[in-house]
């Protein structure tokens, strides 16, 4: 059986910029194992047809005033970024049989960043950056289990379940917690305690769903609006400009869906879009039926991202604590996906700030070990 110092599991941002640290330290005896069939986790992207524009159906901000670290990544792989656009004003809607009132726009503070050709960017440059062979998508994680001085991992491939296993020294779950617990069976079992924090760790984006609609170009911008709405008629809540940069054949805008996880399933994509579409119209007029192009992203219908628990809960608490305290598990395993972050949890800023403790934590008790 094949054996590795570490084990990276989920090829999200988290996973990846710990693949990243550890190369940077000439670690490179890992492996990594990613469940979907393409690298980013949360991290997913929109590009229409014969269009090079890609949109974020997924995180797409940083704040570079309070996330100098993240910032200093997106600087350090000579990634580009613009200013989220908000200049003009914006509307809010109140309810159906009212028109939207138009009120003065606001300049977010900190100012919203996001990257040109969005966030899979960074994804892809990252990927690019590791040396490792022994990457690999299309891996589900099924158990993970305790032997002598070692982790066993089985793991399946998603396509064809052909079951496969190999050991590691050390465990890095680049997967949220709740998932953790939810897909992955633990031999012995994880402290209960650890396990009960983990289970109810609401996982970041799950219980949301994202619109996007393009068009030829930011007709909104030409009636001095700035893309941004609120709204307490629905289906969309908050909308702005997700347009990339003022290039004029990459103009979109993006709304939260406010209706909950299991009426969406309800009610299907097609209608939900008729329903965003029609809202767009009521608010932007009637040249937001030209559209080139539009989506729907339903984190919640996202076997890898969602549990069955994150449709009905929403609420983010405090991170968890990412290693059992004490057990066969204590120096074997450590969370680093965004959700335990301590200063961050749910944010990109969080997923790099997970990582980073995490292989710090290892590269401390791999020291200690060896003394």
């Amino acid at each position: 059986m094949t054996h590795k110092k570490v084990a990276i599991l989920g090829g999200g941002l988290s996973g990846l910029y710990a693949a990243y640290l550890l190369e940077q330290q000439g670690i490179t005896d890992y492996l990594l194992l990613e469940a979907r069939d393409t690298f980013g986790g949360r991290i997913q992207s929109f590009t229409p047809e014969n269009s090079d524009a890609s949109f974020d159906l997924g995180p797409a901000w940083f704040w570079p005033d309070i996330q100098p670290q993240f910032a200093q990544l997106i600087m350090e792989l000579g990634l580009e970024s613009f200013n989220q656009y908000d200049t003009g004003n914006m509307l809010i809607e109140r309810s159906l049989s009212e028109t939207p009132n138009e009120v003065a726009g606001f300049v977010s503070s900190p100012v919203s960043m996001r990257l040109k050709q969005g966030m899979e960017s960074l994804i892809k440059v990252l990927r690019k950056r590791l040396k490792n062979p022994h990457i690999y998508v299309s891996k589900q994680i099924t158990m993970l289990e305790r032997q002598q001085d070692h982790v066993v991992i089985n793991y399946h491939d998603s396509h064809d379940k052909r079951p496969q296993s190999v050991t590691a020294d050390h465990v890095l779950l680049a997967i949220p917690p709740r998932l953790v617990i939810d897909s992955i069976r633990f031999t012995p079992a994880l402290p209960s305690e650890l396990t009960k924090h983990w289970q109810n760790t609401a996982t970041w984006m799950a219980p949301h769903a994202k619109y996007i609609a393009v068009y030829e170009h930011p007709f909104w911008r030409e009636q001095g609006l700035s893309g941004s709405a609120r709204s307490l008629a629905g289906p969309m809540v908050e909308i702005h400009d997700a347009s990339q940069g003022n290039e004029s054949n990459h103009a979109a805008l993006f709304g939260f869906i406010g209706i909950p996880a299991t009426q969406r399933k309800e009610i299907g994509e097609l209608q939900t879009k008729a329903y965003c579409q029609q809202q767009l119209v009521r608010l932007f007029g009637e040249q937001a039926n030209n559209l080139k192009a539009d989506v729907i992203k339903d984190w919640a219908q996202d076997g890898y991202t969602a549990t069955q628990q994150d449709a009905n809960d929403a609420i983010h608490s405090l991170a968890p604590l990412c290693y059992a305290e004490h057990g066969p598990w204590q120096h074997k395993l450590t969370g680093i996906a965004s959700e335990w972050a301590v200063e961050f949890p749910g944010y990109l800023a969080g997923a790099i700030e997970a990582a980073e403790l995490g292989v710090s934590r290892y590269l401390a008790l791999k020291a200690l070990a060896s003394t």
